[in-house]
Formats: C-alpha cells, sequence, structure tokens
C-alpha cells in the first residue's frame, strides 16, 4: 500500500516562541513530512531577533509563499494540505482568524483549513490573556481549530531550552498526526 507524504502548512507569525520553529521542523522532516510555509513581516523581525535567523535559512521548508500572496495555493481548498499549524500565533492573528477575516495569507490559509475541516493547530502566545483573547479562542475551538499554547513540560526533566521546545514540538506532531519517534513521554507515576 502506498501511502502519501503527509503536507503541512507552517504559519510563523510575530509572536516570541521562535525556539518552537526549527524543533518543530526538524521532527517534521525525521517524520518525512512535506512542509510549506508563510511568514508574516513581524515574524521575520522576531526570527531575526530570536534567532537571528532569516526564514530561508530555517531547515525542512519546502517552499516558501509570500504572505500577502493570495493567489498561493494555500488561498485555496482545492491544495491539499493535511492542516496547519501557526507557531508561534500572535493574538492579532487569532483575533483575524476568529473574525473570519483575511488580511493576509496566514489568516486567509487558517480559514481554508477551517472550512475545509482540516486540522488548524494555533499555538497562542500571550500572557496574560483577555476575555477577547479567550472568547476568540473557544470560538475557534468550537470551530474546529486545537488550540495549544506552547507550554513546556518539566515531568520529564528537559535538559536545556533545545529539549523543552523539542517536546513542545512532538506535542504538535501528535495532534497534527505526525509520528514521532524519540521525544520523551509520560510514563506513569513514579
Amino acid at each position: 500500500m502506498i501511502t502519501a507524504k503527509k503536507r503541512i502548512l507552517l504559519a510563523v507569525t510575530g509572536a516570541t516562541g521562535m525556539l518552537y520553529v526549527p524543533s518543530f521542523l526538524k521532527l517534521a522532516a525525521e517524520n518525512q513530512v512535506e512542509v510549506h510555509g508563510i511568514i508574516s513581516e513581524a515574524g521575520k523581525k522576531v526570527l531575526q531577533f530570536e534567532l537571528d535567523k532569516h526564514a530561508e535559512e530555517l531547515e525542512g521548508v519546502n517552499h516558501w509563499y509570500a504572505c500577502n500572496d493570495f493567489t498561493a495555493a494555500p488561498a485555496s481548498g482545492s491544495a491539499r494540505f493535511d492542516g496547519m499549524v501557526v507557531l508561534p500565533c500572535t493574538v492579532g492573528t487569532l483575533g483575524a482568524i476568529a473574525g473570519g477575516v483575511s488580511y493576509n495569507l496566514i489568516h486567509r490559509a487558517a480559514d481554508v483549513c477551517l472550512k475545509e475541516r482540516r486540522t488548524l493547530l494555533l499555538a497562542v502566545r500571550e500572557t496574560p490573556l483577555n476575555r477577547i483573547h479567550l472568547q476568540n479562542m473557544l470560538q475557534l475551538h468550537d470551530a474546529g481549530a486545537i488550540i495549544c499554547p506552547p507550554l513546556p513540560t518539566f515531568y520529564n526533566r528537559p535538559a536545556d531550552f533545545a529539549e523543552m521546545a523539542r517536546n513542545y514540538a512532538g506535542r504538535i506532531c501528535d495532534l497534527m498526526g505526525i509520528e514521532n519517534l524519540g521525544v520523551k513521554r509520560w510514563e506513569g507515576s513514579l
């Protein structure tokens, strides 16, 4: 039996938390997942500030789409992506998606995922959360999105930030239906 390679759309917005992006891309590559990317202008700036990298330097992205290109493949439901991860996700992006408005390709692609009933995972990065943020999260949850803030786990006693990021990236893979081995999992109490 031949199985098609998974195709995931990765959107990078301007929230802090760029540490998680290379970890997710590495796990995706280890599992032969084809990743296509969109990065906002603010995302480019935060990526440069936090990791000293440009989007094109991130390993594991098969193709980058311009954030303002509404003619790009992810703008249409006929483009066959298995799902979309917004990592990290600003509350502005959260609000736009919850409101059903498409100011850029990230918003439009997320809307496409929802209308096509494909997996949409939002790694919302903000604290504290106000009532509007929480209402937007609930609205998107009810529409079928997965809200998964980038919270580290400590039961696995991560040795450093890289291991914390890999564990969170493994959680994203689990939620996106990507097989991932080598991530520490909860085995029960001692």
